[in-house]
């Protein structure tokens, strides 16, 4: 049994182009120097909304703490970190805090981002900037979202010189609980904003509506997010994928 759950396991990291640690396996070009924009003693920011919080615990907010994290893209994400680069001595936080949009963020980024002193600041932020305009009577637009968001990061490279950005698109999938198709047009505005200011300020962008976009064609949108927002399982592991092969290829 054990080598059959071994050899799924190396099967399934090939599949990824994600190696796993203890699994020997012919070195693709993509393996010779993995990750190679970071950096010994890296500290690396998760921000966002309910996706990225995951129902993480608030009260510590430990950076590596597994019950810090959630159980969401972001503790995947670090997780594969930490567990590759044990040498590094990765220093890694989530600070996403369900419900928030942008301004909330910029609420609270002094002691939840600066005072961190990051090396690499991930965000994903924008589905509540439109979905509480719909549904919850915010009265925030579009034009509000990019400049708060555009100021927030201009104010984060500012302030800590050097700092890598990760900008990730905010996703939808209509057909689901909480998402109709009357949400697609109108939120392709806040996704064409996030894009167009990872590209002003040179920040990674990760994709995550085109990868949802992709995996609809192997299962329905509820299998990944069920109410069209908030990921599964599947949809988690699908984000922490596509933001690790991103980080990778920087």
């Amino acid at each position: 049994m054990a080598i059959v759950r071994r050899h799924f396991l190396k099967q399934t990291a090939l599949a990824l182009s994600i190696p796993l640690v203890g699994c020997e396996s012919t070195p693709s070009a993509s393996d010779t120097a993995p990750f190679s924009a970071l950096k010994r003693g890296d500290v690396i920011l998760f921000q966002g909304d309910s996706i990225t919080d995951a129902r993480r615990e608030k009260t510590e907010q430990l950076p590596n703490t597994s019950s810090s994290f959630g159980h969401g893209y972001a503790f995947l994400a670090a997780s594969y970190l930490l567990n590759k680069f044990p040498e590094h001595q990765f220093t890694i936080y989530n600070r996403g805090i369900s419900g928030n949009k942008v301004f909330q963020l910029a609420d609270r980024w002094q002691e939840d981002a600066l005072d961190l002193k990051p090396n690499w600041v991930s965000v994903l932020i924008g589905v509540n900037d439109f979905w509480h305009k719909m549904k919850h009577g915010y009265e925030g637009t579009v034009e509000i979202y990019e400049n708060d968001l555009r100021a927030l990061l201009q104010r984060t490279t500012s302030e800590l010189p050097g700092v890598r950005l990760i900008v990730c698109e905010p996703f939808i999938l209509p057909n689901t609980s909480a998402v109709d198709q009357s949400w697609v047009e109108p939120f392709k505005a806040y996704q064409k904003a996030a894009h167009h200011i990872a590209t002003e300020l040179g920040a990674l962008w990760v994709p995550f509506q085109t990868l949802f976009n992709n995996a609809l064609q192997h299962a329905e949108a509820a299998y990944w997010a069920p109410d069209g927002v908030h990921p599964s399982m599947a949809g988690s592991q699908l984000m922490a994928d596509a933001w690790l092969d991103v980080l990778n290829k920087s």
